[in-house]
């Protein structure tokens, strides 16, 4: 493993500056998305026997709910473009046979792409990846944090669809280690080996063990690294759809923030409240109807279970309005006022968030993070605002994700040190817009844990 170069943590503070500041995206219309890339006959999902059911988790997590268009998935995604590919790294114990396989969300199918190897851990490791060119077409140099966040939120929406697994979730592993495990080439040697299709940069893995208790000393990427890839993409000509150099540049810059070695692999728990119904159905609201605002005990839940979802992770606190408007943290009040008006014109100007319920904002990595935390942050407040968001529906709370934002420098606004404290993530919630709707029965327990 390598350390990345100082020099890209200049070029990472640069591009991150960018992105949070006014200037306007230069971006195409709606891209429609691309055909799978991945060739030969898909497998369904669905096997006898096995502890790891690999098609419910995925079915209640990345699968397209309409085959033709491919928009409507259970983990909510900037502008529904969906960039988030996933590679299953399958050994004993699961509804597949062993074996490296790439995922067709819309079709709900298994495409294999080579063997096991003999020392494969029991379960299943997911390569969460990205595709960059779609989302970088529609937002411009403000598009590579969004993926993170995306990536962030299908980690999530896995992680929560494994239950009763306790899965696993490494947010910080090598890039080089991810892309050997999945079979992809490494970024110098990706031109000569899929020439015509779109890169896949590998961001996150979800670790499904069979085992009730697995080893935490091990690895399980380590023993998938070694294999050659059977399987390449379907070249696509024409696949991209902004300047060539622009997704190259978010390429590049994701590579950037996945050169540091990690593979920490943290324990995911569901809340109480959810189940496999609220996993299949929930959905973003529209802004429209989040202004109700939620009652005081369900958002205290809501934003304790974004704070304890990844403690490894940036902040949150609570804007609401009111009688006693302030912002408040899981410790207490953090300011006085409303700050929602001002939420608005920092989410890229999204009035609606000024007259929301309430808005649960990610803070902290500061403008000269290194890679490591910048890569940490983003994907985190991803992980935590999808946990967040299945929470809130749940307990019958209406939810929108917000993930751009420009010039929201939270500490600076709250007579801190500049530049230290932004926002990175939001949550915007509301109550019922029915309210005969019964309140769900309080959790029984401690309910960050099923």
């Amino acid at each position: 493993m390598t350390q990345a170069p100082p020099a890209s943590s200049g070029l990472l503070s640069r591009a991150l500056a960018e992105a949070r500041s006014p200037r306007v995206p230069r971006t195409v219309p709606y891209v429609p998305e691309r055909a799978f890339s991945w060739g030969g006959p898909g497998l369904p999902l669905a096997g006898p026997g096995g502890a790891v059911d690999l098609d419910r988790a995925l079915r209640l997590s990345l699968a397209a709910s309409s085959p033709a268009g491919g928009r409507l998935r259970p983990a909510p995604s900037a502008g529904a473009l969906h960039p988030v590919r996933a590679h299953l790294l399958v050994g004993p114990g699961c509804s597949l046979p062993p074996g490296r396989y790439a995922y067709d969300p819309r079709a709900h199918r298994a495409h294999p792409r080579g063997r096991a190897p003999a020392d494969a851990a029991a379960g299943a490791v997911v390569v969460l990846t990205v595709a960059a060119a779609r989302t970088v077409a529609h937002y411009g140099h403000r598009a590579w944090p969004l993926l993170l966040l995306d990536a962030g939120h299908a980690a999530a929406a896995l992680a929560l669809a494994a239950d009763p697994i306790e899965a696993r979730v490494s947010l910080d592993a090598d890039g080089g280690e991810l892309a050997a495990a999945a079979g992809l080439p490494r970024a110098a040697d990706r031109q000569g080996r899929l020439p015509g299709s779109e890169p896949e940069l590998p961001l996150v893995a979800v670790w499904l063990p069979a085992d009730e208790t697995p080893s935490r000393r091990r690895d399980p990427l380590a023993a998938w690294a070694d294999l050659p890839c059977a399987v390449s993409p379907v070249p696509q000509p024409g696949a991209e759809t902004t300047p060539p150099g622009e997704p190259a540049a978010a390429r590049h810059l994701l590579e950037c923030l996945t050169r540091d070695p990690g593979s920490t692999w943290q324990p995911a728990h569901r809340p109480a409240p959810v189940t496999d119904d609220i996993l299949r159905t929930r959905r973003s609201a529209n802004p429209s109807d989040l202004t109700p605002p939620p009652a005081s005990d369900l958002l205290a839940r809501v934003l304790a279970t974004a704070q304890d979802a990844r403690p490894d992770g940036p902040a949150w606190a609570a804007a609401v309005g009111g009688d006693t408007p302030g912002l408040r943290t899981t410790a207490g009040p953090l300011a006085s006022g409303d700050a929602r008006p001002t939420l608005a014109r920092w989410a890229a100007g999204q009035q609606w968030i000024g007259t929301a319920g309430a808005m649960l904002i990610a803070h902290g990595c500061p403008a000269d993070a290194p890679p490591a935390l910048i890569r940490g942050s983003h994907l985190a407040a991803g992980y935590a605002a999808g946990v967040a968001q299945a929470h809130a529906t749940a307990l019958g709370l209406g939810s929108r994700p917000i993930g751009s934002w420009q010039q929201a420098d939270l500490g600076a606004a709250l007579g801190d040190a500049p530049e230290q404290d932004w926002i990175v993530h939001g949550l915007a919630l509301a109550g019922p817009a029915d309210p005969t709707r019964p309140a769900p029965p309080p959790p029984q327990g401690k309910e960050e844990r099923s």
